[in-house]
């Protein structure tokens, strides 16, 4: 059984930080592309972070460059993203995503994990 499994969230203050990590297993995901995608409250998921199946890129969205940082240990079947100085803005329900190459859109991502929320006091 396929699962992605996102762990790390929960409630901190503005300016500070978080990391979420989510682990795969049920198959190897080494060479899939990887992505982190959010949903606020009546809001629609918007895409936030992805990575390469080697690393070698990364992408960001506009909103959280320079702040988030995404990264993946092909060892432990496991893609992180560091949250630094956080704002209310970001507080949502983040997901990890696997999909055949690393991608912006949501629609190209084949596994999807259940999510981890994140809320961030002003």
């Amino acid at each position: 059984q396929v699962q992605l499994v996102e762990s790390g969230g929960g409630s901190v203050q503005a300016g500070g930080s978080l990391r979420l990590s989510c682990a795969a297993s049920g198959r190897d995901f080494s060479g899939y592309g990887m992505g982190w995608f959010r949903q606020a409250l009546r809001m629609e998921r918007e895409f936030v972070a992805a990575i390469s199946w080697n690393s070698a890129r990364t992408w960001y969205a506009d909103s959280v460059k320079g702040r988030f940082t995404v990264s993946r240990d092909k060892a432990k079947n496991t893609v992180y993203l560091q949250m630094n100085s956080l704002q209310p803005e970001d507080a949502a329900v983040y997901y990890c995503a696997a999909g055949q190459v690393a991608a912006t859109r949501s629609g190209q991502y084949d596994y999807w994990g259940q999510g981890t929320q994140v809320a961030v006091s002003s």
